[in-house]
């Protein structure tokens, strides 16, 4: 009969896979302190950064903000941000790391991240630590800006996006050193499971790809409506293997 999926237990919900609400410590959206109907209105905001915050769901920290209506804001930290520095919001505010503007505002060439995808959503874009966007050309009706991931990606002029590169960029240099360290990082570690063993070693009724030692056997190329059991592998995947000169140009071209 073999067993359910790992994915297939994670989706039920039980309390095994899931993420314990205290190590949220604040939700990061621009709305919270600068919603879409008030940007027009408010073309400055500023404030203070009084201190920085440890969220454990995140592998960078926060920075907690006063601003001058007393209320606090929660922003991703960046690179070089210290406590007691003045942050500014609107399109009026100052190009100094940190500050909040939209992309009309901020000149090529600059770093960006907690982007915008489109306006009023809070921020989507390189919010990882050590992560980073590059506004590539602008105009009126449009905003290429340069992903991490080395793609280009067409925005609104109004969607907003903090200067800087996001702070705590080193920290997948530092070693684990040995494998207790590992323990405590994943094992022990909410709605996280490790080791993870690789579907190809276990046994057929266990997996999909169980069986065959090393090689799953047979394509692991899924389609899109495949029934839950069977989406392993490459869910719904235009190529596989590696990618060789002509196969990313037809890929462009097509």
């Amino acid at each position: 009969m073999g067993k359910n999926l790992k994915q297939q237990v994670r989706g039920k919900g039980t309390p095994r896979y899931k993420a314990k609400s205290h190590r949220f410590k604040a939700d990061v959206n621009y709305n919270d302190f600068y919603p879409v109907n008030e940007r027009k209105e408010k073309p400055l905001i500023k404030g203070q950064i009084i201190d920085f915050v440890d969220a454990p769901e995140r592998n960078t920290i926060l920075a907690e903000v006063r601003l001058e209506n007393n209320k606090r804001a929660y922003l991703i930290a960046a690179e070089s941000m210290m406590a007691n520095n003045e942050i500014e919001i609107g399109k009026d505010a100052s190009l100094n790391i940190g500050n909040v503007l939209p992309l009309s505002a901020i000149p090529e060439g600059f770093y960006v991240y907690n982007v915008e995808k489109i306006p009023g959503d809070g921020g989507k874009i390189a919010r990882a630590a050590g992560t980073y966007a590059q506004i590539v050309m602008k105009d009126e009706n449009n905003v290429q800006l340069l992903l991490p991931s080395k793609k280009i990606l067409n925005l609104s002029p109004d969607c907003l996006a903090q200067i800087g590169v996001v702070a705590g960029g080193g920290i997948k240099e530092k070693p684990l050193l040995k494998a207790g360290n590992a323990y405590y990082k994943y094992r022990k570690a909410d709605n996280k499971i490790w080791p993870r063993v690789r579907g190809v070693k276990m046994s057929p009724y266990d997996h999909p790809h169980g069986g065959k030692e090393h090689h799953p056997g047979k394509p692991t190329t899924v389609g899109k409506f495949a029934v839950p059991g069977q989406k392993v592998g490459h869910i719904r995947a235009r190529a596989t293997g590696r990618k060789t000169r002509k196969t990313a140009a037809s890929q462009q071209n097509g």
